[in-house]
């Protein structure tokens, strides 16, 4: 593939150590996606282990992601996931970035990518704008959106979406514990981490979920990673603009979405189990409501959902005692390690409040 005369943005520059400028521009002509030079390169505001880039191509805006230069795991492979179970979503009612065309080659850039189309929206964990700062029952339809973005994605039939063989259905639900369990294991071969026996409930919780696991599940999609932070909202109202951040999406049990939601959710009494609270929060819908919502648009059985919350703690603090245990082999930020911790025995409480 012959190289283009490289453009002279500075914006440009500052992202050839992290994309090959040069390369995408020449891979998109292959593609036919627009001509002439890359222009107005930005990196998104928002924290992503991934490498998100904004860019323009004649009277067209693009948004790049690809794996990290370093990443922890395949990173190519989760990218031609998410590229793959985007370009499925495109006739369906979730809202998600529009899939524009996908390389899962790694010889272009170093690694599979993919580009969509922008997202009008924004962050609500990061900011809002005045109209939903403003009006608390903007803020209450923002929750209730929230839950209706995964009960679309729970009525997507895989099957006839083409996924029928994107994740391992049989003894899903069987298989939790023991999958999380042995990555907290995995852990020790980080020197100065203290081990399991810092997060109070680890065996109790764990032991409960094997103990009171529901029969039975309809298999369906799965975000995997399903909370405030990873979705946009509408500038105009309390709609979703899109669900993000498809890294760990899979076949499996939609419920365990929902039970994510209600891991990290403000409690009367409690604050967010993670850094995925909004600022003002009044307004937004109690946990029970979100429940009810939920129930008006599915047919699956939600008799077992603190079992599905129970598991959300046990996973979700299990995947940030990770950083932890790498900060503690000085392989991640100290100060992030500690953080991520302290929400880690926060989850495991709400666990434990919610076994007893």
């Amino acid at each position: 593939m012959s190289a283009p005369t490289p453009t002279a943005s500075p914006a440009l520059d500052a992202w050839r150590e992290l994309v090959d400028m040069d390369r995408l521009q020449a891979w998109m002509d292959s593609k036919g996606l627009e001509s002439g030079p890359l222009l107005d390169a930005a990196r998104p505001p928002g924290g992503t282990q991934n490498i998100l880039l904004k860019f323009r191509r004649g009277e067209r805006w693009f948004m790049l992601r690809r794996p990290p230069l370093a990443p922890r795991f395949n990173g190519s492979e989760t990218m031609r996931r998410e590229a793959r179970v985007l370009g499925a979503l495109a006739d369906t009612d979730v809202p998600h970035p529009r899939l524009i065309a996908a390389c899962p080659e790694e010889d272009v850039l170093g690694a599979a990518f993919y580009l969509m189309e922008p997202i009008d929206g924004f962050n609500a964990t990061v900011g809002l704008p005045p109209l939903h700062a403003g009006d608390p029952a903007i803020r209450r339809e923002m929750g209730f959106a929230l839950v209706d973005g995964i009960a679309a994605l729970g009525r997507v039939d895989h099957v006839a979406a083409g996924l029928a063989d994107f994740g391992r259905a049989d003894g899903f639900l069987e298989r939790q514990v023991g999958r999380w369990k042995k990555q907290l294991a995995s852990y020790a071969e980080y020197d100065g981490w203290a081990g399991p026996g810092e997060i109070e409930g680890i065996d109790k919780v764990g032991d409960w979920l094997d103990a009171h696991r529901p029969a039975e599940f309809k298999p369906g999609l799965i975000h995997g990673d399903y909370h405030l932070a990873n979705v946009l909202f509408r500038y105009d109202g309390p709609r979703l603009a899109a669900i993000v951040d498809w890294e760990l999406t899979t076949v499996g049990d939609p419920l365990l979405d929902l039970g994510w939601i209600l891991a990290t959710w403000p409690l009367e009494d409690r604050p967010a189990t993670t850094s995925t609270s909004v600022t003002p929060w009044e307004g937004f819908p109690k946990a029970e409501e979100l429940v009810e919502r939920y129930a008006g648009q599915t047919t699956r059985d939600l008799s077992h959902m603190t079992w599905y919350a129970v598991l959300a703690c046990y996973k979700l603090g299990i995947i940030l005692e990770g950083t932890h245990a790498r900060a503690a082999a000085g392989k991640a930020e100290k100060a992030t390690g500690d953080a991520l911790h302290a929400q880690t025995l926060g989850l495991f409480q709400r666990a434990l409040t919610w076994i007893s």
